[in-house]
């Protein structure tokens, strides 16, 4: 059941819509341009081609939870 729902979930993403589960959080899509970047090993400076990304904002009631100290 759980494969089923990222499965959903990814092609949803793949199909250019954000993902709200409520009380929990988003998955945003943002579409990053290209730039000018560096290899950090050699100094070389290199293309980072452009590339869409997904992030995850959470929701206002997982940040509170998250946000609570643990019960002793």
């Amino acid at each position: 059941m759980v494969d089923q729902i990222l499965d959903r979930m990814a092609a949803a993403l793949a199909a250019g819509e954000n993902v709200k589960i409520s009380s929990f959080g988003t998955f945003l899509l943002h579409d990053k341009s290209e730039r000018r970047g560096r290899n950090p090993k050699t100094g070389e400076e290199a293309t980072v081609s452009a590339r869409r990304v997904v992030t995850f904002r959470p929701s206002q009631g997982l940040r509170d939870q998250v946000a609570r100290p643990a019960a002793e």
